[in-house]
């Protein structure tokens, strides 16, 4: 029996709400049914993730189900890239949506035709079908308030691109020459492992051919502890890879500092109060007049995205702030 041709890694906890969908995208390619193996990773689920997928190993044999104790995504790409045997591996997340049905095919042509070391794709939130919410969260996050500029995940240009925040495909060979993923990382695993890619000089190509879509989070609380996560990773890859700190990256904690820094001198020095509501509304300024204009000009929905942007820039920026200052992990990165 020949090796598969590519591997797809899909880690997962508690995705029993989009697991089966992710999955039917993958497993009913239009693709050579021999030459993929789609192996998923799950750190522990307690809800009926596992057993959705076991139901569907049932029906489909190139299906893997493998088990992470660690429960971290680092952890779980690591389990299943040291499984895999195609000359491709791709890591799929598994609560995103696939629309293409030539998806592999599409990845195998872009690999082909460019040369490259490693692909990257867009992957914008899902609004469709969403809640009021939901729709609040993909506006925001599309706009320059909401996201990091620097990065290509909303684009829709193909073309040789720095791979740290949109490398998700990879020729075997990348994992000889650069390693593991870094199991100290619970967020922001990708960017280092691809910082690491950039650093080693490999190339990437960014194709609009092999986009995924994400569905937003539905609840504050959601989105808060997602931007947290996401601010704490960032933190510990600045401590991994100092030059990878970038102003975009610190606004978010600066911002965090100089409201509470004015605020507690305020009350102790009632004039530096000034400061405060200075800074105050100079953000509230600036979020509202960016939700009016990301409505176009409707009051109600843009009078909920206010609140979404301070979710997205304090949970990042508090996450930042609070993992800058703990010591660092002490457990050593995977192995090649």
């Amino acid at each position: 029996m020949k090796s598969p041709q590519i591997s797809v890694v899909v880690p997962v906890r508690n995705e029993a709400r989009a697991i089966r969908q992710t999955l039917e995208c993958l497993l009913r390619q239009d693709f050579d049914q021999d030459a993929f193996e789609v192996f998923v990773v799950d750190g522990q689920s307690d809800d009926e993730t596992v057993a959705i997928v076991r139901e569907m190993q049932a029906r489909f044999g190139r299906l893997t189900l493998l088990y992470n104790p660690k429960r971290w995504s680092s952890a779980a790409r690591n389990i299943g890239i040291r499984h895999a045997s195609g000359e491709y591996i791709v890591i799929v997340d598994g609560h995103c949506a696939i629309d293409n049905p030539h998806y592999l095919k599409d990845l195998v042509r872009a690999f082909t035709q460019t040369g490259a070391n490693c692909l990257a794709r867009p992957q914008p939130l899902d609004a469709n079908g969403a809640s009021p919410f939901q729709g609040g969260v993909a506006l925001a996050r599309r706009s320059w308030l909401g996201h990091n500029p620097d990065s290509a995940i909303f684009s829709d240009r193909p073309g040789f691109v720095d791979p740290q925040n949109v490398a998700v495909a990879y020729r075997r060979s990348v994992f000889g020459a650069v390693g593991l993923f870094d199991e100290r990382f619970d967020a922001c695993e990708d960017v280092e492992f691809n910082t690491r890619v950039h650093r080693h000089g490999l190339r990437c190509y960014f194709t609009p051919a092999i986009g995924v879509r994400y569905h937003p989070r539905s609840s504050l609380r959601g989105l808060w502890r997602q931007m947290f996560r996401y601010g704490t990773g960032r933190a510990r890859l600045g401590r991994k890879h100092p030059s990878s700190r970038t102003i975009p990256s610190l606004v978010p904690a600066l911002w965090l500092i100089g409201m509470a820094g004015t605020l507690a001198m305020g009350l102790l020095w009632p004039p530096a109060l000034a400061a405060f509501a200075i800074c105050a509304i100079t953000y509230c300024s600036v979020v509202l007049g960016e939700s009016l204009r990301l409505t176009g000009g409707r009051l109600v929905p843009a009078f909920r995205l206010p609140l979404i942007f301070f979710a997205l820039h304090a949970g990042f920026g508090w996450g930042f702030l609070k993992e800058s200052l703990a010591p660092a992990p002490t457990s050593r990165p995977a192995r090649r």
